[in-house]
């Protein structure tokens, strides 16, 4: 696997390092350039996480020590700010939606819903605190300037966040100073990723990175849009995965079959649990596996009639981690109770393709992950 040359128009180099932050394992970034809608006043932001597991672009405001100084015009509804609480698996991120032009590379997405990640936006909603995961919204929490989410599928929150009462997951606020509201959000007004907003090259990404055995402090790669439009984004002989309507396959281990997930922002592979396993967390850090010795595992990805066998080690996160240059771990794992999250360490030397919904490639209509 040759990464294409870093010139083509559809390709946007990435790193892999240790963040703005210094703090950050297992870290892809990449740059964005933001503009106020049809001007030229524009600013270019580096160490974005690219994350395929999420959706929508999220930017931290210098409020939280991050990069953005840019003023973007804000999305009101009755005269009122917008805000979103919008939910991770291991944490959340609170500030108002704004609208931007949105570059990356050669292409271009114009009045984007984008979230300004910004602790000094009104003041957090309960619901969004009783989510039991903490809030993210400065350098040091986020580990970056920003999230760019180009995942399988259009808006952040999609149907549900449409929805008036109980089944609204409480994403969307309207905020009249310090106090916030619950409100319906159209899809058109949610948070989007910008790649469906392409002129071309729209219809998904591939995430290129070269294989690597040992730690090291950075790793470059390539993030590339389209998949079978151009010469340097065709699917080859890659296994297509389909996805169910929450975005996820299948997973067999020892004999048992999980949903499953593929995501470059989680930096680890999470699954299951030390019971299920038999792979102690570190007594220091439960949210990383620590084994003795260097576990040899094998899980079959399976979607329909296609399957294919992943062969995987996992080692002492605390070794790994002894070692502050290094940022980059091919053998890092933690638990995920009844899931698997194949993190950035399954895209080490492997094209991983994301097929966004509804769009046609030569492989299909998506969503799906292929490699």
């Amino acid at each position: 696997m040759i990464p294409p040359p870093t010139s083509a128009n559809n390709v946007q180099p990435v790193v892999v390092n240790s963040g703005p932050a210094g703090n950050y394992a297992n870290g892809i970034f990449t740059s964005v350039t933001v503009c106020v809608p049809s001007t030229s006043n524009c600013q270019t932001i580096d160490s974005i996480l690219v994350d395929t597991g999420s959706y929508g672009l999220r930017l931290l405001s210098s409020a939280g020590g991050g990069a953005l100084t840019l003023s973007l015009p804000p999305q009101t509804s009755n005269g009122n700010s917008i805000g979103e609480c919008a939910g991770f698996v291991s944490a959340f991120t609170w500030g108002p939606i704004k609208t931007a032009d949105i570059t990356i590379s050669g292409e271009h997405a114009g009045n984007v819903p984008i979230q300004v990640v910004d602790p000094t936006f009104s003041t957090v909603p309960q619901p969004c605190k009783n989510g039991g995961v903490p809030e993210n919204d400065t350098l040091q929490t986020l580990g970056a300037n920003g999230i760019l989410g180009i995942g399988p599928f259009v808006q952040d929150c999609g149907s549900p966040c449409t929805l008036t009462g109980m089944s609204n997951p409480n994403w969307y606020y309207s905020c009249a100073g310090s106090s916030c509201q619950v409100i319906p959000m159209p899809l058109a007004q949610q948070v989007q990723n910008p790649v469906p907003f392409f002129a071309t090259d729209n219809n998904g990404v591939i995430v290129e990175l070269p294989a690597v055995s040992t730690p090291v402090p950075s790793l470059s790669g390539s993030l590339v849009f389209g998949i079978g439009t151009q010469s340097n984004n065709a699917l080859g002989g890659a296994s297509i995965f389909p996805l169910d309507a929450s975005g996820n396959f299948s997973t067999s281990y020892k004999g048992q079959t999980y949903p499953a997930f593929v995501d470059s922002g989680s930096n680890a592979y999470f699954f299951l649990d030390s019971t299920t396993t038999g792979i102690p967390t570190c007594a220091s850090n439960s949210g990383f596996y620590c084994p003795a010795l260097p576990a040899t595992l094998s899980a079959t990805t399976s979607s329909g009639s296609v399957s294919e066998t992943i062969n995987f080690n996992v080692s002492d996160a605390n070794t790994l981690f002894s070692n502050s240059a290094n940022a980059v771990f091919s053998t890092l794992g933690g638990p995920n109770s009844g899931m698997f999250d194949w993190g950035l360490p399954f895209f080490y030397g492997r094209n991983v393709y994301t097929a966004i919904e509804s769009k046609s490639t030569p492989g299909g209509v998506g969503p799906y992950w292929a490699y």
